[in-house]
């Protein structure tokens, strides 16, 4: 007999099914392998004492400090260590306690929805229409522009995001009319080249006017970096049935790397989506994209958080969108120019895509296209 470890990252449904495990037993088991360390703040001392013993008692537990089982505070932090099985056993026990823990059992249930399919990527390819965006190797003009976003598509990018007016960390808006004069152009070659039926295209604007003309010929999302602030983007993205990316980010990009804040950026950002996806809901939109806006009002630290806790956002139930290609937070990691940044780009895409994000933002899609498949094949191998 001889045995190893496997890699905690393993498939386990690859595994199982290698193995021969039945059908029915893989559903079985496959609960049973995924570990869930849940952070949970302000809960109330008498809950946190009941919670843990409730946790022990199906083979889980509930790490609490010292002061919570004399309850000399009234709230504790906790950290609930379950796999997903005894996790939905617990969200049955605690929907019939007091002192706030049937609000703790519907917040758990809220976490353990998973996409169906977690192993699937898109790339989106980026092509700038504008020539103050922060990096020159995404810039593109006329035939050169339609040229690009061919071989993009060639190179494996399922959608392409044009844009218009850069949205870096202090630049300044152009009117409509600006920004239309600057994508028209663009938009009519993918039209009349018949490019949105071999691709997805998307529109990074929060400008009704321009997605108005972008929808109407052939784009099917709207990358919007203030996520339906707008309600006439709202009604625009309605009437054509658009797909509506929903992304985060702290004031504007005049002002949004001005010392941002948070008290927690997880949960802020979190309260952002639950409010954003209501309104377009509100609308009539039902197709939406989460973008936790890496670099948008954020700091290093704020931006390493929400890529290492990014499967949190993945209880919405919607795709999770990653933009962080080249951007400067990896030259605060280690300093480098805009043009050696892709190493570091694909290294944070991975993590995201580890953790549940399916939709890259980047400006080398062959790159990405490789790293992300030699990735999938190294998480599905048994």
């Amino acid at each position: 007999m001889k045995l190893y470890e496997l890699s905690s990252t393993s498939d386990v449904k690859t595994v199982l099914e290698h193995l021969g495990v039945t059908h029915e037993g893989q559903k079985l088991l496959v609960p049973k392998s995924r570990l869930h360390l849940i952070y949970i703040r302000d809960l109330k001392t008498p809950a946190a004492n009941i919670l843990k013993q409730d946790a022990l008692s199906i083979g889980a537990d509930l790490a609490v400090p010292k002061e919570t089982v004399t309850c000399s505070v009234p709230l504790v932090d906790a950290l609930l260590i379950a796999n997903e099985k005894q996790l939905k056993e617990l969200i049955q026990k605690e929907k019939a306690q007091p002192f706030g823990l049937k609000m703790v059992s519907d917040a758990l249930a809220s976490l353990v929805k998973q996409p169906v399919d977690d192993n699937a990527f898109e790339v989106m390819g980026v092509v700038n229409a504008n020539e103050d965006s922060f990096f020159q190797g995404s810039r593109f003009q006329g035939d050169a522009a339609l040229s690009h976003i061919v071989s993009m598509i060639d190179e494996g990018a399922t959608i392409i995001d044009l844009g218009g007016v850069s949205s870096r960390p202090g630049s300044l808006g152009v009117s409509e009319e600006e920004e239309l004069s600057r994508v028209r152009p663009i938009i009519d070659l993918i039209t009349h080249h018949n490019l949105t039926c071999k691709a997805r295209f998307s529109l990074d604007s929060y400008s009704p006017l321009c997605l108005e003309y972008a929808l109407s010929r052939g784009f099917s999302i709207v990358n919007d970096i203030t996520a339906l602030s707008d309600d006439a983007v709202a009604r625009v993205a309605a009437k054509y049935r658009a797909t509506v990316v929903l992304m985060h980010m702290q004031n504007d990009p005049t002002t949004m790397q001005c010392e941002p804040v948070y008290d927690n950026v997880v949960l802020a950002v979190d309260a952002f989506f639950e409010e954003r996806i209501e309104k377009a809901k509100r609308f009539g939109i039902s197709d939406m994209i989460l973008d936790v806006g890496i670099g948008f009002g954020k700091t290093l630290e704020h931006n390493l958080q929400l890529l290492k806790h990014h499967a949190h956002f993945l209880h919405f139930g919607y795709p999770l969108l990653v933009g962080a290609s080249r951007k400067s937070m990896i030259d605060k990691i280690i300093p480098t120019p805009v043009e050696e940044r892709l190493p570091g780009t694909l290294a944070l895409h991975l993590k995201a895509y580890e953790e549940g994000a399916t939709i890259i933002r980047a400006h080398d899609v062959k790159a990405h296209v490789q790293a992300l498949s030699v990735f999938k094949a190294l998480h599905l191998t048994v």
